[in-house]
């Protein structure tokens, strides 16, 4: 796909300072760059990077110049590229019709434009809607219900009865709508606990690769708009996560914990059950939130057993210093024996 200058600008919001009638065709790092890539640069360190690149066109803050580019000038450059990329760059397809190893149940119902890979399996009563791709060796359990415009990967699996909403992608591997890990301790032994709830993913969701989400028990689990899983995220039963909520890799979120809107949580952070984080909560990486405590809105943690930032860090400097402090007492000590 290609743009100009002038109708880029427009669909991204920024103002136009150069050749408007420059055709762009894609985006890349400043040193890739060809003369029809679009770049960005969003501070002054980096305006050197810029001047030097073969590219012609540059998304910069306002107060930045750059001489012999086309400027697009936005108060947020990085966001600006986001949206000009979604508009230059084609999404290579996962699938392109329904392959003839493709094993479609009778009763499923396949909207038009509907792309199904090589060995996927939909079962019965599942719902696919229109535009939305399946890729290779995914499985699509009964009672599956997938909106439209949905990039599901090669090798997904949805558990029966996955409710999943428009614009929703999930990456190679994952695995929704598994049992949880519920269990009763009686008798000597444990009794697996009723995993009958569902799972329900709205839209615009993204959902890493190896990700995996637990249905509910008794209730269901809910990831609401917006959210978006790294890689390697495990969400455990009854979970629900607030809209536009990031988390990165390598967390683990145990049974019952509810998220509000805008959390940010770092990788490996571990969550003990019914933790709740209120909106714009921010989990360093690594943190350890115990089970049933609360982060108030807006609070940043970290550290395991969490705690505030100022905390971690007034606690952290005594800890390095630790060596140090036990050389002291060892000296005094010896000190105290020889009187």
């Amino acid at each position: 796909m290609s743009k100009t200058a002038r109708e880029l600008a427009a669909d991204i919001g920024a103002r136009l300072d150069g050749d408007g009638a420059l055709e762009l065709r894609g985006v890349a790092a400043p040193e890739r760059a060809g003369p029809h890539d679009l770049i960005y640069v969003d501070a002054a360190k980096n305006v050197a990077r810029a001047a030097a690149s073969a590219a012609l066109c540059v998304i910069t803050p306002d107060e930045l110049a750059i001489p012999g580019k086309t400027l697009l000038r936005h108060s947020h450059p990085k966001l600006a590229f986001a949206k000009a990329a979604a508009r230059l760059l084609e999404r290579p397809p996962i699938a392109s019709g329904i392959h003839p190893t493709a094993i479609v149940a009778p009763l499923a119902r396949i909207a038009a434009d509907v792309s199904i890979g090589p060995y996927a399996v939909i079962a019965e009563d599942v719902h696919i809607g229109a535009h939305t791709q399946i890729g290779p060796h995914s499985v699509i359990a009964a009672g599956c219900w997938i909106g439209s415009n949905c990039r599901i990967h090669p090798r997904v699996t949805l558990y029966a009865g996955v409710r999943i909403g428009d614009r929703v992608e999930i990456h190679a591997g994952a695995v929704i709508g598994a049992g949880g890990f519920g269990y009763a301790q009686g008798e000597g032994r444990y009794w697996k606990f009723p995993q009958i709830g569902l799972v329900e993913i709205s839209d615009d969701v993204e959902i890493g690769a190896n990700t995996t989400i637990d249905r509910g028990s008794l209730d269901d689990t809910r990831i609401a708009e917006g959210v978006k899983f790294d890689n390697l995220v495990h969400v455990g039963h009854n979970c629900q996560i607030g809209a536009h909520t990031v988390i990165a890799a390598l967390t683990g979120i145990s049974g019952s914990c509810v998220f509000g809107k805008n959390v940010v949580i770092g990788g490996q952070a571990g969550f003990g059950e019914q933790v709740h984080l209120e909106d714009g909560a921010v989990i360093g990486g690594q943190s350890g939130v115990l089970g049933g405590k609360i982060i108030r809105s807006g609070q940043t943690v970290w550290g395991t057993p969490a705690r505030s930032m100022e905390k971690f860090k007034e606690q952290f400097v005594w800890q390095t210093r630790l060596p140090e402090l036990a050389a002291r007492i060892k000296e005094l000590e010896a000190k105290v024996e020889r009187k």
